[in-house]
């Protein structure tokens, strides 16, 4: 598979997820069960393939799996965080506000990580930050509590990054998919019973009103394709990285992702969008290429230091 056609993939099923997502969210506004349908999608699809052996199946022991249980419980607030975003507020504008994560990534990793960074990486986090500020003050959706959990979602992605590099950097034998696979298991023990907890006693009510509004196919249809298209972008995201591509490359095609799912939902959903959303938009998306970039640069540095004292 061309690299070209790997980024086409991954654009084409992050933008199906995410308009599959927000059309079943607005049905069924119950964003705790289609969170947990999600990972159990993407358990299934993941047990599917390893019983089928298309991909290998991870070797794992019970000091993995603890480990993988903190991990898996800070995915499970990011995507549970980010999905209830999603219903509260334009897909697109959700985005953007997801768009600073990497603020959270340099802010937490220092204290948890011991990892420093040199100024031009925190100088790259000022666009970001004035970005999305610039696309709120018009934002016609704007709503608190989509704001508030879409930057909650944030705090659940990158904690979960920093705690896979603390706790599971030992465990190299295991690629990318299969930790996807298995953080998307370990996270649905966590969602499931936390979704019957926190929401159970809508879901009645919620699909009896989605019946009355979508019907039972179309709902069924809308939802069945973010499970689906929820794993598959993912999948192909590990896809392009076990390919080897650099990060510089990388950090192109996760730019142009999220310009490419902003532009298709403010386009599918016909959501009005000021001047100041668009300029604060590309602001913000350009500050995490900036970002993307000094990050590949003090890591390169880094190397070279090392080197220049072994």
């Amino acid at each position: 598979m061309s690299h070209f056609e790997a980024h086409f993939r991954r654009y084409s099923a992050n933008i199906i997820f995410n308009i599959a997502n927000k059309k079943s969210l607005t049905a069924f506004p119950c964003p705790w069960f289609i969170s947990t349908l999600q990972l159990g999608v993407s358990g299934l699809f993941m047990c599917f393939l390893w019983l089928t052996k298309l991909h290998p199946t991870p070797r794992v022991d019970n000091k993995f799996f603890k480990a993988l249980l903190v991990v898996a419980a800070f995915h499970t607030v990011g995507h549970v965080a980010a999905c209830t975003s999603f219903g509260q507020m334009a897909v697109s504008f959700a985005h953007i506000v997801k768009s600073a994560e990497p603020v959270f990534s340099v802010a937490l990793a220092g204290p948890i990580l011991k990892e420093t960074y040199p100024y031009y990486v925190w100088l790259s986090l000022v666009p970001i930050v004035a970005g999305c500020g610039l696309s709120a003050m018009k934002e016609v959706s704007f709503a608190w509590n989509g704001f508030n959990n879409a930057m909650l979602s944030n705090i659940g992605m990158v904690l979960r990054n920093i705690y896979s590099k603390k706790a599971l950097g030992d465990y190299k034998h295991i690629d990318g998919i299969n930790l996807f696979g298995l953080i998307s298991i370990a996270s649905l023990l966590y969602c499931a019973p936390l979704a019957i907890l926190m929401e159970g006693g809508k879901w009645s009510g919620a699909y009896n009103g989605a019946l009355a509004s979508v019907g039972k196919n179309e709902l069924f249809k809308q939802m069945a394709v973010a499970g689906i298209f929820y794993h598959l972008y993912n999948q192909f995201s590990y896809m392009v990285l076990n390919q080897g591509v650099s990060p510089v490359t990388f950090s192109v095609g996760n730019t142009m992702k999220r310009v490419a799912v902003v532009v298709s939902s403010v386009l599918f959903f016909k959501n009005p969008v000021a001047a100041l959303n668009w300029i604060g938009s590309g602001v913000a998306i350009f500050g995490t290429f900036l970002y993307s970039l000094a990050k590949d640069k003090a890591a390169n540095e880094e190397k070279s230091a090392r080197a220049a004292t072994a």
